[in-house]
């Protein structure tokens, strides 16, 4: 019953979030991703691209000589990828030359999918349609973040659509600021995690007093001993008064193992019927269509 819910999630559950955002209220307000997510909804909506599952025999060098990129057991089309960063290109040449935040330019493609998807088979699509933002941190690190860089390269001295990372920080810390009864479902780790996080500490020092995050739910299968970010559990980010530890779980297990139990348990629990639809790109006023 948070006032609103973070969405970190790390690859492999695209139609179960599609799925979600499409229920309104099951999954709402707002979703940091991984660069996976983003490209596997460009693939999906832009291209329709086919992924095949890693058959034996197979080695990776052979995969190189075929155009076959391999993600664990997953194969997908270099070929095709490459018309992937034609696209992100294309559309980083047709807005207006300035800095965006992450959330400006996915708001961008989602608008655009609402005329060029081959599918409705979208997260991207569905969170467009819903009002809901949808951060990517690191969206350079992908095969879509390279069709920014060849933007970025053929511009030369010109004008240029780029990625303000300072901007993703400050507006999903507006989201916190507006919304003091949070809620984080994080859906593995890494970049997303700590930034849902990290927005509690964010407003406090831009001056605003800010509650942990009251609830949290983390699932992986990241090992805590390693010391990394994405397994450090959800008690240790207490200690930076990020996280209430009154409502926090780490679910230690594979994710397309529970998350499916968990969207099917939230979902036939039925709180969601009643819960205020929120469209939160509404919070964020938009800049001028040419830079100054």
């Amino acid at each position: 019953r948070a006032g609103a819910g973070v969405v970190a999630v790390a690859s492999t559950t695209n139609q179960l979030v599609q799925k979600l955002l499409n229920y309104r209220n099951v999954l709402r307000d707002d979703g940091v991703s991984t660069i996976e997510y983003v490209e596997q909804l460009t693939y999906l909506l832009f291209l329709k691209m086919a992924d095949e599952r890693l058959k034996a025999g197979l080695d990776d060098s052979m995969l190189r000589d075929l155009h076959i990129d391999r993600i664990y057991d997953t194969l997908i089309d270099e070929d095709e990828l490459r018309i992937c960063d034609e696209t992100v290109q294309k559309l980083a040449d047709e807005l207006p030359p300035r800095p965006y935040s992450s959330r400006e330019f996915i708001n961008a493609m989602g608008e655009h999918l609402t005329q060029h998807a081959k599918t409705k088979d979208s997260i991207v699509l569905a969170a467009y349609e819903h009002g809901v933002p949808i951060f990517c941190p690191a969206f350079s690190d992908c095969s879509a973040g390279l069709g920014i860089v060849v933007h970025y390269h053929e511009r030369g001295s010109m004008p240029k659509t780029s990625f303000d990372s300072a901007k993703d920080f400050y507006e999903l810390t507006q989201i916190k600021i507006a919304n003091p009864t949070t809620g984080l479902l994080m859906i593995g780790g890494g970049v997303p995690k700590n930034f849902t996080q990290d927005i509690v500490v964010a407003a406090d020092i831009l001056g605003h007093d800010a509650p942990m995050h009251k609830y949290a739910v983390q699932v992986t299968v990241a090992d805590v001993r390693d010391g990394a970010l994405s397994s450090s559990t959800l008690k240790e980010a207490s200690s930076w008064g990020k996280v209430d530890t009154a409502f926090e779980q780490m679910v230690f297990s594979e994710a397309t193992l529970a998350v499916p139990m968990i969207a099917s348990y939230g979902y036939h629990k039925g709180a969601w019927r009643n819960r205020e639809f929120r469209r939160f790109n509404e919070l964020f006023a938009e800049q001028p269509a040419a830079a100054e």
